[in-house]
This record gives C-alpha cells, sequence and structure tokens, in this order.
C-alpha cells in the first residue's frame, strides 16, 4: 500500500517563512472548524505544504493550534510599552497605558483572527490559558496597580468593574467593529482614528473615576 512521502518540509523555504505560512493556514482552518473539526493534512494542503511540516515545525497539533491562536490574538504591530517612567503620575501612566491599549485594537483584525480568539475564549483551553499567562495577566494587573493608586478608596470589586470597563471601551474597536460598520456605515467608523478614538476613551475615563478634564 502506498504511502505519502515524508521528505523534510520545504529545504528551499526557510523556516520563519515556512512557519508563518503553517500558521496562516491553521489560523483560517481552525476559525472555521474548531481544534477537533480541523485536521492537519487539511491545514497543510491549505498552506500547501506536506503533512509532515506540523511535525517538522511545531512538533503536533496541539502546538499549532496554541500559537495559531496567539498569532491571532497579536495581529496588532502596536504593543503596549513598558512603564518606563514609574515616577511620572499615575494619571499620566494611566492615559499612557490607555493610547497603546487603543492603538492595538484599532487595527482591524482579519475575520478569521477574531474567528478563532473569540471561538478559544468562549470555550477555554490550554490557548486561552498561554494567552492569560503571557499576555492577558500581566495587562490587567498593571491597570488594577494603576487604579490601585488612582482610588485607593474603591472596593476591589469596584475597581475590578471600572478596569472592565476601561478595557471594554477600547476592545470594542476591534471586536465589534464591522458590526458598527454595517450600523452606522463603514466612512463613518472608518473616520474615527487612533487619536480620536483615545482621546475620547481617556476624557470619558479620567472623568468617570473623578480625575476631571486632563490639564491643558
Amino acid at each position: 500500500m502506498a504511502t505519502e512521502p515524508i521528505d523534510v518540509p520545504e529545504l528551499a523555504e526557510s523556516n520563519e517563512s515556512a512557519k508563518e505560512r503553517l500558521l496562516a493556514a491553521a489560523e483560517e482552518i481552525f476559525a472555521d472548524y474548531g481544534y477537533e473539526g480541523a485536521s492537519v493534512r487539511a491545514i497543510c494542503h491549505r498552506a500547501g505544504m506536506n503533512v509532515a511540516a506540523v511535525n517538522y515545525h511545531f512538533g503536533d497539533k496541539e502546538t499549532l493550534y496554541v500559537e495559531a491562536v496567539k498569532r491571532a490574538h497579536n495581529c496588532s504591530d502596536t504593543k503596549p510599552v513598558d512603564d518606563d517612567d514609574p515616577t511620572a503620575p499615575a494619571s499620566v501612566r494611566l492615559e499612557r497605558f490607555i493610547r497603546h491599549m487603543v492603538a492595538m485594537m484599532h487595527e482591524p483584525a482579519s475575520p478569521s483572527a477574531m474567528k478563532l480568539v473569540v471561538r478559544e475564549m468562549a470555550d477555554p483551553g490550554k490557548a486561552a490559558a498561554t494567552l492569560v499567562d503571557e499576555f492577558i495577566r500581566p495587562i490587567a494587573f498593571r491597570l488594577r496597580a494603576l487604579l490601585q493608586e488612582l482610588q485607593p478608596h474603591q472596593t476591589d470589586e469596584e475597581r475590578l468593574m471600572t478596569g472592565f470597563s476601561i478595557i471594554g471601551q477600547c476592545l470594542y474597536y476591534r471586536q465589534n467593529r464591522r458590526v458598527s460598520e454595517l450600523i452606522f456605515g463603514k466612512p463613518q467608523v472608518e473616520a474615527l482614528t487612533v487619536d480620536m478614538v483615545a482621546d475620547h476613551v481617556v476624557r470619558f475615563t479620567r472623568n468617570a473615576i473623578g480625575l476631571g478634564e486632563r490639564p491643558a
């Protein structure tokens, strides 16, 4: 019985380029069919690669899935900066935090990236745990620390809800962009620049937590 040849995948192609092709294909297949419904064969076919490519570059299907979810989550080129000036007032550091979050969330994500991340977060598994550990929890704890400085008399529950409100304002522009375009029209939504959105979220948040208008 003939078997499919097991070649070393894409020797003429760099490892990083081959891995990126696999991840792009995996993102689309996993988004459409989920982890259980997706097959390694379908992913490799979409990528135009030998079925041995997954084992060669990632070791197994589960690792490929985790990496595909991470890729989908990190589809923005803008990353949050470290708090490089801890001596700055907490209100300034909060504004800096918000502006970077808005910049991250304002870049449109591909439909497959959004679908894959939402699918994983709706039924969290190993990939969701990895996202939380590597990306989400550090950001959440940084925001919580800022709010503790700014609102030391708030209860933990109040502070948690305040944090959810701030993140929700930023996240809306990614998760609900296409629906907003259906409601209000694409030109009107596209006219909302990063600076416009960031200014709004900063102003809204400052007023909501009692800081008032930003000093001129």
